[in-house]
């Protein structure tokens, strides 16, 4: 046990845990550090995870890993993954200015290529452009995990997609799993075209889930789920330019049905027949939060930043954040909830 985390809890009872892990394009790397951290925990037992777009890529290398060698498998299967999505970019045009670089801003707001593509994608559909229509991450994905492994690993997942026609989202279990499940899963329509599975087309999953939290309180035996965050909820101030305006939109569409789910929870918690065996799971179901205010700081345009540098400073900032969390809240796991759901019944 590292000096440095004394936060570890070797002679503690294992405790079942969900983990639910928002989207967030490559702020995903946080992710990647947060469940870095809670491998190291002994005494954490990941039941289900439910996962969005890039935590849904998070969640089935964990699992992939997980099956093939446990915590260190997993732990080793996300650095893979991630030094991959690195290396996939290092040729991409959308990069910082030099004058970004000497300052140490990871911002590609002032990037000419970053700017030309956010214009070109608010004036022109993926269907409007003859370009290719492979997502380098299909390949990324393939290369990094066995769905093979995904589906027979002890560890359940929830994936979820938006369904085109419907607007509905669609969650996704393990031997449901593929690429384009994943790519359907993070299909942002302004920039790619909707991916088909099973003749139907999906776009991104944080328009009905980001993420989805009732699989796990139905279909898991775990009362505690993780939830990481990593779309600002609150931010002060008014966005006034565009680029603001549409970011700051963005935000608080793929954070709507997260918090809506959980006002439901609240409600759920308070009314439901305790008699019942899914009411008590209700009414005994304990939410934590992991989260950083320095992903506030970032600002959107850093999610298409994909230089190793910065996915591991994101993930040492998970570590970080993990490790404060559990000084603070670890206690709390397997005995009450460390985020009070019924402010979310004040205003309703």
């Amino acid at each position: 046990m590292s000096s440095k985390e004394p936060h570890k809890r070797e002679g503690r009872d294992p405790v079942l845990v969900d983990l639910a892990l928002q989207g967030g394009g490559s702020h995903g790397a946080f992710t990647w550090g947060v469940l870095d951290r809670l491998l190291d925990e002994p005494w954490l037992r990941i039941e289900g995870i439910s996962g969005t777009s890039a935590g849904a890529m998070n969640a089935v290398v964990l699992a992939a890993g997980f099956k093939n060698d446990g915590p260190a498998g997993a732990k080793s299967a996300l650095r893979a993954f991630w030094r991959r999505v690195a290396d996939s970019a290092r040729f991409s045009p959308i990069r910082r200015t030099p004058l970004d670089v000497v300052l140490g801003r990871w911002t590609l707001d002032t990037s000419p290529f970053y700017l030309a593509f956010d214009m070109a994608s608010r004036v022109f559909s993926p269907y409007d452009l003859n370009l290719s229509r492979a997502n380098p991450l299909h390949h990324v994905l393939a290369e990094s995990v066995d769905f093979g492994q995904v589906a027979n690993s002890p560890i359940r997942l929830f994936v979820t997609a938006t369904n085109v026609h419907t607007g509905r989202g669609r969650v996704f279990r393990n031997a449901e799993l593929t690429p384009d499940v994943l790519l359907a899963s993070a299909c942002l329509p302004t920039l790619f075209r909707a991916i088909e599975i099973d003749g139907e087309p999906y776009w991104d999953g944080g328009y009905a889930g980001n993420p989805t939290i009732t699989p796990l309180v139905r279909e898991t035996d775990s009362h505690d789920t993780l939830l990481v965050a990593v779309n600002p909820v609150e931010r002060q101030g008014v966005p006034r330019s565009a680029r603001e305006i549409l970011d700051r939109l963005n935000e608080v569409s793929f954070n709507a049905t997260l918090l809506k789910e959980l006002r439901m929870i609240a409600l759920l918690r308070q009314v439901v027949d305790a008699g019942s065996s899914e009411g008590r799971k209700w009414a005994e179901m304990r939410v934590h939060l992991i989260a950083s205010k320095m992903l506030a700081e970032l600002g959107a345009s850093s999610k298409f930043n994909a230089e190793w540098d910065f996915l591991c400073m994101l993930r040492d900032e998970g570590r970080h954040a993990a490790e404060a969390f559990l000084a603070a809240s670890g206690q709390n796991i397997g005995q009450r909830s460390s985020v009070d759901l019924d402010i979310l019944l004040q205003h309703v």
